[in-house]
This record gives structure tokens, C-alpha cells and sequence, in this order.
């Protein structure tokens, strides 16, 4: 749990001049009082209520204080320390004072890919440094890329702002919007599942940039932007890499992939041999001298990129108003700024909602080939169940006939018993009567011959005083 000091930051550290801001934070030069060392104070403003839409939530920013204190690593902004007031929490961090990598390449008049590819790889340094910890920093773009000091022969990098940055807990399910949309993967574009594997994406990109000049899913809005990402959208073109390796190529292509399990991890990348084969690079004279007019264009086209970004970039000089207008706005222009905050962020939601909704769409589309497919499908199996219940229902019209005709004949065989049981009866009576009528016209002992012959067996006949023939 991140622990912040509940102490006057002026008490400590002299606040000097404004090094940068953001739309709820600034960053100023300070230096600490009991050792005389330079830092910067990155003041973020806190949200005083759950209803505002002003300042920055506590739990993120305990987030990211608490991520930063887990992080020591030569490619990665050090916290040195946290101060709390009733409007602000001031981290106060390493200076950063060397400026923007692309700004600082841009400046130099040749770039070959060997000097690029050691910058890379202290990115992917930090990176792996990250990755290691399970931590994704969500924001990689130019901005974030700084140097520690501009005025040595390798400048070191620093990644910075980890405002966005997440742990990724394993099994945890993690989805958002957010980032910076020339630099976000298709995954955040889609509301997927995020991992490690964005911060890949955004290296892609920043790569791309940095070889041609050019960004490679930037479009005329923002709606366009995320629809080239989400379609991966890109291509190199030949003016823009006619001089760069395929190495450097197939390093960025492994990057931009949309499958994230086809994606490099910061392994991969690590291993890649264009990262590997840095320094290792030999050419003759010629190609030396051709690579040298190709570096030129690629330095003149970078440093039309960055100040292209930075023009373009939107004023976020929220913090920076609130607290030079502070009093103001809460006593006398709440109101008005509310309702300008609304109309802004109205806007901002528009376009987002736009870029949603074209990917909507392609995604119903999908669904409603998938219906049909389904459907017919449907239609099939309830035709064969039409089918199997039409048998069904003449075989009990069948099984109803054989019963109807079982009873029948168990009809016909009852009565039949019926009559033979009386004819038997009949029988035995006329016999009976015969018998007494014999009895009573011979004498006991009298032999008569058998009158039954036709019948009688030999002493079967159950007649007294007459011989049965032989």
C-alpha cells in the first residue's frame, strides 16, 4: 500500500520552474533542501469527490505510486519520494532533463539503423525490466521515451509517465480504453483481454516511426486511426524503407501482428537478430555512402514528424489553469468550467463513440453472417424433425389399427369359446340323457352291441351292459 507524507513539499524541496504539464498534473524542476540534488515534482491533482470529472482518481494514483516503488532500473524514471496536501500528491522523481528521443535524433543530421537499434534496445531493456515484474506501462509512444542527459555519446533512455500501467495479475480479466490512439494495439481497440503484449504493439510502432519518419496507422481522424489499427492497416512503402534491411522489417512485422499469441514478447524481441547483430553490421565504401544519403532523408523526414506531433498536440494545460485560477473557479466559475468539461468531454465521447461504432458495425456484420449460416442450419433440422414426427404419427395410426384389430379378434375368439362351451355342455347333456335312456331299456348284464360305433372306442365309450366292437 503506497504511503504518502502528510508534509508541506515546500518545507523539503524549492519548487522552480515548469519543466511540462498534463491534463490533471505538472511537472516542475525542484531540488532538494538537505542535499542540494535536482528532481522534478510531478504535482497530480486530486478528485475531491466521486461525482467530479476534475483531477485523478486516489486508487490510480496510489497505483501508479505503487508501481513506480517496485520499479529500480537504469531505463526507467526513478520515485524518490511522495508528499500528500489537501489538493495535490507530489511525486517527486528523477530529472529527466534531456529531452525527447525522437527530438534528439531528429536534431542529428545522419541516423543509421546500428545507431537506432542500441536506442531500441535500451527501450526493450526497460521493457523486459517491466515484463519481468508482470507490469504493462500501456502508454510506450515518443513522449514517454526520454534522456537522461542529450550531452553524452550514448544517451541513456528513460520511459516515463506510468500513469497507465497495470500489474497483470495471471488469470485476472483486463480490458479498457485508454492510451494514445496512434500508439495502442488492436486489442484495446477491440475491448479484448490485455496483457503483456500491447506494450510489444506500441515498440512496433515507435520503430516504424523511427526508420521512416511516418506512422504507420496514423489517419485523418481518430475514428480512422483505430480503424487502420484494427484492421492492421499498414504497409512499407517503398519510398519511405527502399534503404532499410529486412531485418529491420521483420523485426517491426512481428511487432504489428494482431494474433498476440503470433506476437513477440520482449524475449523474442531481445533475440531478434537485427537487435543482435548491432554493431556487427560491415559494408564496403558504396553502400556506406548510400546508407549515408538515406540516413539524411530519414533524419529530415523524423524531424518533420515531431514537430508535426507536437503542433498538432492538444493544449492539456488543465492543472496548470486550476491552479492559477483556483479561487476563481470554485467561488465564481464552477458552473461555467463544468459545463465547458461537459461540452469537451461530450466531444472526445463522440469521437470515441464514432470509432466504436465502426468497429460495431464490422463485428455485426460478422454476426449476421454467422445468423444466416445458423439459421439455415435451423431450417434443415426442424424439416427433418417435420419428417421423423409425420412417421411418428402414422406408426400410431398404424399400432392404433393392429389394437383395433386385436380387439376384434379377441372378440371373435371369446365368443367362439363361448358357443363351444355351450355346445359342449349340449353334448354332455345329450350324452348323459343317452346313457340313462340305455341303462333303463337293457337289463344289468344284458350284451348289446354299441350303438355309438361311429364314436366308440373299445371300452371308452363309458356305456354299462353292451360289448364295443373291435
Amino acid at each position: 500500500m503506497a504511503v504518502f507524507k502528510q508534509h508541506n513539499v515546500d518545507d523539503f524541496y524549492e519548487i522552480g520552474e515548469e519543466l511540462g504539464s498534463g491534463q490533471f498534473a505538472i511537472v516542475k524542476r525542484c531540488i532538494e533542501k538537505s542535499t542540494g540534488i535536482e528532481y522534478a515534482a510531478k504535482f497530480i491533482k486530486k478528485r475531491q469527490s466521486r461525482a467530479s470529472r476534475r483531477g485523478v482518481r486516489r486508487e490510480e494514483i496510489e497505483r501508479e505510486v505503487d508501481i513506480l516503488q517496485q520499479l529500480q532500473h537504469n531505463n526507467i524514471v526513478e520515485l524518490h519520494d511522495v508528499y500528500e496536501n489537501r489538493t495535490d500528491v507530489v511525486l517527486i522523481l528523477e530529472l529527466v532533463s534531456g529531452g525527447e528521443l525522437f527530438d534528439f535524433l531528429a536534431q542529428k543530421e545522419s541516423l543509421s539503423e546500428e545507431e537506432a537499434t542500441r536506442f531500441i534496445k535500451q527501450i526493450l531493456d526497460g521493457i523486459q525490466y517491466l515484463h519481468s515484474k508482470r507490469i504493462a506501462h500501456f502508454d510506450l509512444k515518443p513522449e514517454n521515451i526520454m534522456l537522461l542527459d542529450r550531452n553524452v555519446p550514448l544517451p541513456r533512455i528513460k520511459l516515463i509517465d506510468f500513469g497507465l500501467a497495470h500489474k497483470i495479475e495471471a488469470g485476472a480479466d483486463f480490458k479498457n480504453i485508454f492510451g494514445t490512439p496512434e500508439f495502442v494495439a488492436p486489442e484495446i481497440v477491440n475491448y479484448e483481454q490485455l496483457g503483456l503484449e500491447a506494450d510489444m504493439w506500441s515498440i512496433g510502432v515507435i520503430t516504424y516511426i523511427l526508420l521512416s519518419g511516418a506512422s504507420p496507422f496514423l489517419g485523418d481522424t481518430k475514428q480512422e486511426t483505430l480503424g487502420n489499427i484494427s484492421g492492421v492497416n499498414y504497409e512499407f512503402d517503398e519510398e519511405l524503407f527502399s534503404n532499410t534491411s529486412e531485418l529491420a522489417k521483420s523485426f517491426i512485422s512481428q511487432l504489428l501482428e494482431k494474433d498476440t499469441r503470433k506476437r513477440m514478447t520482449i524475449q523474442d524481441a531481445l533475440n531478434h537478430h537485427w537487435i543482435t547483430s548491432c554493431g556487427h553490421m560491415e559494408e564496403d565504401s558504396a553502400a556506406r555512402e548510400a546508407e549515408k544519403k538515406a540516413e539524411q532523408l530519414k533524419t529530415k523526414r523524423l524531424k518533420e514528424y515531431t514537430i508535426q506531433s507536437h503542433s498538432s498536440m492538444p493544449q492539456n494545460n488543465t492543472y496548470a489553469n486550476f491552479e492559477r485560477f483556483a479561487h476563481v473557479v470554485e467561488d465564481v466559475g464552477l458552473m461555467e468550467t463544468g459545463l465547458s468539461e461537459v461540452a469537451e468531454a461530450r466531444h472526445t465521447l463522440q469521437v470515441d463513440i464514432e470509432a466504436l461504432l465502426s468497429i460495431y458495425n464490422d463485428k455485426e456484420a460478422w454476426y449476421k453472417e454467422e445468423s444466416e449460416t445458423a439459421r439455415k442450419q435451423l431450417s434443415q433440422v426442424r424439416y427433418e424433425f417435420r419428417k421423423v414426427e409425420a412417421t411418428r404419427r402414422l406408426l400410431q395410426e398404424d399400432i392404433k389399427s393392429i389394437d383395433a384389430s386385436l380387439e376384434s379378434i379377441s372378440g371373435k375368439y371369446s365368443q367362439r369359446q363361448s358357443q363351444l362351451d355351450a355346445l359342449r355342455q349340449e353334448l354332455n347333456s345329450e350324452l348323459q340323457w343317452l346313457q340313462d335312456v340305455m341303462n333303463s331299456l337293457h337289463p344289468e348284464g344284458l350284451t348289446v352291441t354299441c350303438c355309438l360305433k361311429p364314436i366308440c372306442k373299445k371300452g371308452s365309450c363309458g356305456f354299462t351292459g353292451h360289448v364295443c366292437p373291435p
